[in-house]
């Protein structure tokens, strides 16, 4: 079975370029948007060998596991563009959802619980199923935006700051391509909802009721200090609400995100 777009990104007019083996998915997307490629187009992958994740950390896929990338070129602020991000969490947990039907039946209560962990990482069972990440450049008078989307689907890595985990640890037994048509539909619905940033609050909305550690200790690296508090919400521009011990309530852009008992580690 090889890539395909789901029914409902085909009639929307969405491209697939679909790679046996590349070294970025975002890299491949932002080569073609430098090309001309108005999008929007879907640039998959079961291996990736020199991916980027937050902070410039390594992000490969191994074969099996997804690596997605979209390419959407408009024309909105990059501060806009930033929060398009939250779609995509909830476009992929739609799209596990969608797939793990069959384990959810099969595992009952033992099936696994996904969440959305701010600010761009999906979590199963409180473990680092998918990462996201956002690249965004000025290519004429439009903003080209990528979103990458890794989900390990067969396996996980090690040694990550969250732990991660694999679908296939978890008892959702699908394919990388199974799962990226799901996805590739999802996006379809979410991309419209988020609609240039214009329906953001309604993502936030829908984003905050599938928050991971929303109310909890938690504890942000920023790379350069650590804010320790209550996850209180997200803000209108997608920036999490620390409330601190003595009541304020802080902004964060970006950071490293530790809840509950791992604040204490992310602190240290």
């Amino acid at each position: 079975m090889g890539f395909a777009l789901g029914p409902r990104a085909l009639s929307a007019g969405y491209k697939l370029a679909a790679f046996e083996r590349t070294g970025s998915t975002n890299t491949e997307a932002i080569e073609h948007a430098r090309g001309g490629e108005p999008g929007p187009m879907w640039f998959v992958t079961s291996e990736q060998t020199a991916g980027r994740g937050r902070r410039q950390r390594a992000w490969i896929a191994p074969r099996g596991n997804l690596a997605a990338s979209i390419l959407e070129v408009m024309t909105v602020p990059p501060a806009v563009a930033a929060t398009l991000g939250f779609a995509a969490g909830l476009a992929e947990e739609a799209a596990l959802e969608k797939v793990s039907l069959e384990a959810a039946l099969r595992l009952g209560e033992g099936r696994p619980r996904y969440a959305l962990k701010w600010p761009n990482d999906v979590l199963a069972d409180g473990k680092k199923l998918v990462g996201i990440g956002l690249e965004a450049e000025v290519i004429g008078d439009r903003l080209a935006v990528v979103v990458g989307i890794g989900t390990n689907v067969v396996a996980a890595p090690e040694g990550t700051p969250t732990p991660a985990v694999s679908l296939a640890a978890l008892g959702v037994q699908i394919s990388a391509e199974e799962l990226f048509s799901a996805l590739s539909d999802a996006w379809v619905e979410f991309r419209g909802i988020w609609d240039n940033g214009r329906g953001f609050a309604e993502i936030r909305r829908l984003w905050l009721e599938r928050a991971a550690g929303l109310g909890e200790r938690v504890a942000i690296n920023t790379g350069t200090t650590t804010l320790e508090g209550i996850f209180d919400t997200i803000d209108d521009a997608g920036c999490l609400i620390v409330r601190t011990a003595d009541g304020r309530r802080l902004p964060v852009a970006a950071g490293e995100v530790f809840f509950g008992s791992a604040a204490s580690v992310g602190a240290a």
